[in-house]
């Protein structure tokens, strides 16, 4: 008996030091699991199209001339501030001033022959009333009264015309506002034959841009007039610069197969940064929301591991708490109903030592953050990463709990 005593005892030993060996030197120590969680909290959001653009003045004037001639004064020189009515520049008028002289002397001549030719015809006229003379001298006196009316007429005209052309050698500002461009110097002729040429292109008021961008297809049906816009330019990269759209045109761009719209951005100018030919990188925002409740998007993402959390976690089966029917499938959809309603999501959150999905209804999506519409509360504790798996977690955010409650078993 104490033979076999003694053989049990050894056996016990045996396995109990095999079992310490495997518990300190081969047992897997167990996988630990840590939860990233955010609290949702409220602030702005905002869904965005962006495009580049070029700046220009909001209203542009192209100066030229209507006579040929070559050019004798220059008045005014790139980005000079210029009235309207002030002179620009002036031709040579040397012809211009002959001609109008010409026409001049020739007028003189013709009011001469009108006089003497309406003193002759009332001498005619009354010899005809008496019958000194036939009726053929008093039509030809008639005749030649006549001839001298028209052309002291056809002379006046001539000499209106010359006087024009005169004027035309000056050359007026249409507009108040600032030269842009000159494409003359002195000595240079000018031709007015078929184009006329430009001389001078005058901004209006460039207190006031416009930003001309080029919107793809697949973003301009979000794109509307007045809505908010923001853009930055090369020159000055700190600056945030704001603006509204004025109008989407309707005529499209195709450049390799891709079409892009041009939308009209007003822009202030007051202290004077922006300049005309610069490149605006423009972000316009298309819907945005004020005090919306966020949450990250990589919280979409999240998904626990099944095969470790079935050996170790208790996981609730999701709770649908008032949640409304799917809208139905229609061919039209009302898209203000749309966004009232958002989209169906799921995320897990954290419930004391237990993890639960919840659904919940999204609006906006800016790609960081995402609006949640309903579902959810500031005090869910979100899920938004899952590192490794005794369960422990950690908020990165400030107004996370410090704390990391571990997760029940499964008994």
């Amino acid at each position: 008996m104490a033979k076999y005593k003694r053989v049990i005892i050894i056996v016990v030993a045996v396995l109990l030091a095999l079992l310490l060996i495997w518990y300190f030197f081969f047992r897997k120590p167990p996988v630990k699991t840590t939860f990233t969680t955010e609290f949702p909290q409220y602030g702005t959001i905002a869904t965005t199209v962006t495009a580049t653009g070029t700046i220009q003045p909001v209203d542009t004037v192209a100066v030229g001339t209507q006579v040929s001639g070559y050019l004798k004064y220059l008045y005014v020189d790139f980005n000079s501030n210029v009235k309207k009515g002030q002179l620009l520049a002036q031709l040579d008028q040397t012809l211009f001033q002959a001609s109008v002289d010409q026409f001049s002397g020739q007028l003189a001549v013709a009011n001469s022959n009108l006089t003497y030719q309406t003193a002759n015809f009332g001498r005619q006229e009354l010899l005809y009333k008496t019958g000194a003379i036939s009726r053929a001298d008093y039509d030809n006196a008639a005749y030649q009264l006549n001839a001298a009316k028209a052309n002291v007429a056809a002379v006046t005209a001539q000499l209106k015309s010359a006087r024009t052309n005169l004027d035309f050698t000056n050359i007026y500002s249409p507009i108040d506002g600032v030269v842009l461009n000159r494409n003359v110097s002195i000595g240079q002729t000018v031709a007015a034959s078929f184009n006329t040429p430009t001389l001078f292109v005058i901004a209006k008021d460039i207190t006031k841009m416009q930003v001309e961008a080029s919107v793809d297809e697949a973003d301009i049906g979000e794109v509307r007039d007045s809505l908010r816009v923001s853009f930055t330019v090369d020159a000055y990269l700190d600056d945030v610069f704001d603006g509204r759209v004025q109008e989407i045109r309707l005529q499209p761009s195709v450049s390799a197969n891709v079409v892009t719209y041009n939308t009209i951005i007003n822009a202030s100018n007051n202290q004077m940064k922006l300049k005309p030919g610069m490149t605006a990188n423009v972000t316009i925002y298309t819907a945005e929301r004020d005090s919306a409740l966020l949450i990250p998007v990589r919280a979409l993402k999240f998904r626990p591991d099944s095969a470790s959390l079935s050996k170790q976690y208790i996981i609730l089966p999701a709770v649908r708490r008032n949640a409304p029917p799917e809208p139905k499938d229609t061919n039209r959809v009302d898209t203000e109903k749309k966004v009232r309603e958002g989209t169906v999501n799921y995320v897990w959150v954290l419930r004391g030592d237990t993890l639960q999905q919840k659904r919940i209804r999204t609006g906006l999506n800016d790609n960081t953050q995402l609006e949640v519409l309903r579902g959810l509360t500031i005090n869910d504790r979100v899920i938004t990463g899952q590192e490794g798996g005794t369960v422990a977690t950690a908020s990165s955010q400030a107004g996370g709990s410090p704390f990391m409650p571990k997760m029940g078993r499964r008994r």
